[in-house]
């Protein structure tokens, strides 16, 4: 079985779903493509994610163009510090660049502004804290970039998708700081069972991935099971954190119905159950 082979198609869910957050200008094949992929097993409806001014301009047409997609506009965590500070020496993989400083990173969030007023451009994100790829040299530039899309996201009625990763209690921190929006989505969440009955308690949404499913993520698991029903969704984050027994081969959003599954299990309820209140909690979150 090669690595780069896709899974196969899993078995049709029997309730609707939406696939709370995946990049399909990350993925293989053309949109057409996936969403026929995913429409054969139930997954209806996509949140199509930017992560850069390019990528957002992207996924803001692509919703436009389709209707069962709805975009999410952001510079990703690790995007502030490489439009403050340039990348030189090309270590994320994403092409060398020169810094802009401060003038350049307020030019890229006016873009996201302007974007995020959109009718179908339904979130503000993937933004957030990484201090698993930014240094201690990129914090400020993080943070800053993250407080400005919660006030792009509030400005504009739209929700929040953060990215957290290695960072949990400054992004808390900051979503108590600033005033987290009304619709607040922890995407891949990453957290454990404590952090996640903190979310509760402010209402964030917590969207688990198929990473949920890998052997050594009991403390996902855990959280699961302590997020109430009403605040949990699914997502891919296609390409990447494809479910077991796929582990390691692209994920895409028909691979859904594994995640869902397996979440089922962790929640002692039935598929239909669970697949039935994801699909309008996700609604709830983006507001379609």
């Amino acid at each position: 079985m090669s690595r780069t082979e896709a899974p196969p198609l899993p078995e049709p869910l029997r309730v609707p779903v939406a696939d709370a957050h995946t990049h399909l200008d990350m993925q293989d094949g053309t949109v057409e493509e996936a969403l026929a992929r995913a429409a054969a097993v139930n997954v209806t409806t996509l949140i199509q994610v930017g992560c850069d001014v390019k990528g957002s301009h992207w996924a803001a047409e692509t919703a436009a163009a389709h209707a069962s997609v709805y975009a999410a506009v952001a510079l990703h965590p690790n995007e502030a510090p490489r439009i403050v500070h340039g990348d030189p020496e090309n270590s994320a993989r994403q092409g060398a660049r020169e810094g802009g400083g401060a003038a350049a990173l307020h030019e890229a969030l006016a873009e996201i502004d302007a974007l995020a007023a959109l009718e179908h451009v339904r979130a503000v994100g993937e933004t957030g804290l990484d201090y698993f790829r930014t240094g201690p040299e990129g914090m400020a530039a993080q943070e800053e970039s993250f407080r400005a899309h919660i006030e792009i996201a509030k400005r504009h009625g739209k929700a929040l998708v953060i990215h957290d990763r290695e960072a949990h209690a400054d992004v808390l921190r900051v979503l108590a700081d600033a005033g987290a929006p009304e619709r607040t989505v922890f995407h891949c969440y990453s957290g454990d069972a404590d952090m996640a009955r903190l979310c509760a308690d402010a209402g964030y949404f917590m969207s688990f991935a198929g990473n949920m499913t890998f052997k050594n993520a009991q403390p996902l698991r855990d959280a699961l099971a302590v997020a109430p029903m009403e605040l949990v969704l699914v997502e891919t984050d296609a390409p990447f954190l494809t479910p077991v027994p796929y582990r390691g081969r692209p994920n895409a959003p028909y691979l859904i119905p594994v995640t869902l599954r397996a979440m089922a299990v962790v929640k002692g309820v039935d598929e239909d159950t669970l697949a039935s209140v994801i699909a309008d909690n996700t609604a709830r979150a983006f507001d379609y």
